[in-house]
């Protein structure tokens, strides 16, 4: 393929759409779907919680398997991985719209529990999973070159940005109102409605992506290089690179979606505001969207991984200092938590471009690509920080006393809700600063170095 500065519009437009698929769901679900739960369906916060924590054990089977089924899959005219893009967005979309059905509010718990089991392992686990797995594994097949990468991972993050900024904003207006006192409430009816708007547009965009990206880097896997699952998956697991930002993602995943999660509960039930939880979205969001036309720029000078060192200091400080003052002004809050998004705003607009620096780091060093088994061991990572999001919140809810049935809950549980949504992040954040300063080996320097090696190898190749 010819090597240009930037990839065509068009075919960053069309990844980007692809994560606002994703997150039309995705964002919804880890925003709403434990508020759904718990204020519609009067399910407890600790099932619910163990929920998404037992679910993320199996989703190491259906990951990973998803993996090695697409970087085995025959390479068609449309390429590897965009095909399973077509065929999963109905799927994943219809069935994240089964979730949020209020219409069951009134059966028996028990039957409120299977339902809630069944739809949400299979949303998460099996179509989410065939759809997200191909997508993301996608990137390096669209073009080789670093620079075009780091693009792609910017357009991805600026999709979901896109994408939790409609929720965050949209969502609120459709889902809560106030009582008669005052008191904002959830509105459950509105529940199959809303989800149905997100479902419909993550179709949309999922198609738009299909059509209007290119897989170039096409190779097709020869049988008798193939490696056994088994023997693949013990290699990449001692891979020191995958293992740091793997720990990295499991921590700041569970920061970011603990709070988005517990902010709704923050803003309703401590601030009692819930124009707040719109507010609170467009803050988490502009830090992202102010960097994001030099986010390539600041990484290719500085490092990804020094850049995120950095910013996740800042984020674990914003953290930390909320959690001392413990505020009673929302506006207060607001202020010093948008100086934390700043803080991991670059590392969410360059986390895609983490994983294409490893692939081709185990390239270098072993000689295979596994773009699909290495993404899917990291989507993994992600869903362990998803469900430590919903486990960890959840539990905390109910260990604070949290009633479910309440419209008003005490002082108690409210100063509780604080508590949880500044000092857990600000623990995770230091977590995550660890990781990626002791543990994840690819500098700047390391990476200059992969990207001339393999740049000889394909040239040497053709």
């Amino acid at each position: 393929m010819r090597n240009k500065s930037t990839l065509p519009a068009r075919e960053n437009i069309g990844y980007l759409l692809g994560n606002m698929g994703n997150d039309f769901t995705f964002g919804f679900a880890g925003v709403f779907l434990m508020v759904f739960y718990t204020k519609v369906l009067g399910i407890s916060s600790s099932l619910v919680g163990t929920l998404f924590l037992v679910a993320r054990l199996l989703d190491a089977l259906t990951d990973i398997t998803m993996g090695r089924i697409v970087d085995h899959s025959r390479t068609t005219e449309q390429g590897k991985f965009r095909p399973w893009i077509r065929r999963m967005a109905l799927p994943v979309a219809f069935s994240s719209f089964l979730m949020y059905q209020s219409g069951i509010a009134a059966a028996s718990y028990g039957i409120k529990v299977t339902y809630m089991i069944a739809t949400y392992l299979l949303w998460s686990s099996v179509f989410y999973t065939a759809i997200n797995i191909p997508y993301g594994s996608m990137a390096s097949t669209i073009s080789r070159d670093p620079s075009h990468r780091a693009q792609l991972s910017t357009a991805r993050s600026v999709g979901s940005i896109i994408a939790n900024f409609l929720i965050g904003v949209g969502a609120p207006i459709l889902l809560y109102a106030n009582d008669r006192h005052g008191n904002p409430v959830v509105r459950p009816k509105m529940f199959p409605l809303t989800a149905a708007i997100f479902s419909i547009a993550a179709v949309i965009c999922y198609l738009l992506c299909y059509r209007m990206t290119r897989e170039r880097v096409l190779t097709e896997v020869k049988k008798k290089s193939i490696p056994k699952p088994k023997y693949s998956l013990k290699t990449i697991l001692h891979d020191r690179a995958l293992i740091g930002i793997v720990l990295a993602s499991i921590g700041i995943l569970a920061a970011q979606l603990l709070t988005q999660a517990i902010n709704q509960y923050l803003f309703i039930d401590y601030f009692h505001n819930r124009t707040g939880i719109s507010i609170v979205t467009v803050l988490s969001i502009l830090p992202g969207l102010l960097l994001s036309p030099f986010a390539v720029r600041i990484t290719t000078r500085y490092g990804k991984r020094e850049v995120g060192v950095i910013g996740c200091i800042g984020s674990a400080l914003s953290s930390a200092i909320l959690f001392f003052i413990h505020t009673r002004s929302m506006w207060v809050y607001l202020m010093i938590s948008t100086l934390g998004y700043f803080g991991i705003g670059i590392f969410n607009l360059m986390m895609w471009a983490f994983i294409t620096d490893i692939i081709d780091d185990r390239e270098v060093r072993t000689g295979q690509r596994e773009d699909g088994t290495i993404y899917a061991v990291y989507s993994f990572a992600r869903k362990l920080g998803q469900a430590l999001a919903g486990g960890l919140g959840g539990w905390t809810l109910a260990l604070i006393g949290f009633d479910e049935t309440a419209a008003v809950q005490t002082t108690r549980v409210a100063n509780g809700i604080y508590t949880t949504v500044t000092l857990i992040p600000a623990i995770l954040y230091l977590f995550v600063t660890l990781c990626l300063g002791c543990i994840y080996p690819l500098s700047r320097k390391r990476v200059e170095e992969n990207n001339r090696a393999l740049k000889l190898r394909h040239a040497e190749q053709e």
